[in-house]
């Protein structure tokens, strides 16, 4: 019994430290995660583009604005940001702190459902049983933070095609609205995307297969999400033991390949829901992802390459 006794607490003692690790350290512990694709036209100049998703901003979270806001000393080419940025009614200012020295850089964008209404407090078994239900919070002031990047020259690509210019290359960008509350339409941007692009890119906040086989289908050559936040608690070996959408757990995080053609890069995002603040082996992270040409007929399979840096900063809140 004495042996039983000391199992026991030292079992609690062992999950009480992993919870406030969870919620006292890596859930601030910012990271970025770098990555090469093999995704534009061949002879095309490397572009650099920064990935940015699910802040789950909340006033008084200084350091995450610091650390992203200091982001811009990367010179990306292009800014993608997934959605999920707020988690407040008051939170637009603390978005735009965060990305205000980004916005001078070209951005594209769309929306999640926390941009539309706030958390509420969820039972966690939910997230196990994939359950269809939807519980909305308040709604969010997402048009003032629509309006507030728009003015700064970033583009909603909210069931919008688009043709951009960056670094001199053409790009050919489509989103759709967020398939996790089946707002997604989209057929109002199917089809061939501009074959003569450097780059076809194409968005969409949760990471749905019925999406990722319609882009691919029209022949993107990448598709970027976020919504998973890499599974946020993951099992070391094992990894993510849910997505909260349909994706398989094996691509919760990071570049993987979806079909013959297509590229799919998840990103683990920034936040967390206010209550659910907690990370396990999945830190928070922003990724620069180096895209190159593709490779040529006959030169082989290119992969990607993966690498991540941690920073630090304390939050309040």
């Amino acid at each position: 019994m004495r042996n039983i006794g000391r199992a026991a607490l030292g079992a609690t003692a062992v999950g009480t430290a992993t919870v406030a690790y969870a919620a006292g350290i890596e859930r601030r512990h910012w990271t970025l995660r770098q990555a090469t694709l093999p995704v534009l036209a061949e002879g095309a100049r490397p572009l650099k583009v920064l990935h940015i998703s699910d802040l789950h901003m909340t006033p008084g979270q200084k350091s995450k604005q610091r650390w992203v806001a200091a982001l811009a000393d990367l010179e990306p080419d292009l800014v993608v940001n997934t959605g999920d940025n707020l988690a407040h009614q008051h939170a637009v200012p603390g978005v735009l702190r965060a990305l205000g020295p980004l916005l001078d850089v070209p951005g594209v964008f769309v929306f999640g459902s926390n941009d539309y209404y706030a958390p509420r407090p969820k039972n966690p078994v939910r997230y196990l049983t994939k359950s269809k239900k939807r519980i909305h919070g308040i709604p969010l002031p997402w048009r003032d933070l629509r309006a507030a990047l728009v003015e700064r020259g970033w583009h909603d690509l909210t069931h919008v095609r688009r043709l951009l210019t960056v670094e001199s290359q053409t790009i050919a960008v489509a989103g759709v609205d967020d398939p996790h509350l089946r707002r997604d339409r989209y057929s109002d941007v199917a089809g061939k995307p501009d074959r003569t692009a450097t780059l076809r890119l194409g968005l969409t906040h949760s990471p749905e297969p019925r999406v990722l086989d319609s882009f691919a289908d029209d022949g993107y050559d990448l598709v970027m999400a976020g919504h998973t936040h890499g599974g946020q608690l993951r099992v070391p070996g094992y990894g993510a033991i849910v997505t909260n959408c349909q994706l398989d757990r094996t691509r919760a995080r990071g570049a993987s390949r979806w079909g013959a053609h297509t590229w799919l890069h998840v990103s683990a995002g920034l936040g967390t829901s206010p209550y659910a603040p907690v990370r396990f082996a999945c830190p928070p992270e922003a990724s620069l992802l180096t895209l190159v040409p593709r490779p040529t007929s006959g030169s082989g399979h290119a992969g990607a390459t993966d690498s991540a840096r941690f920073g630090a900063g304390a939050d309040v809140g």
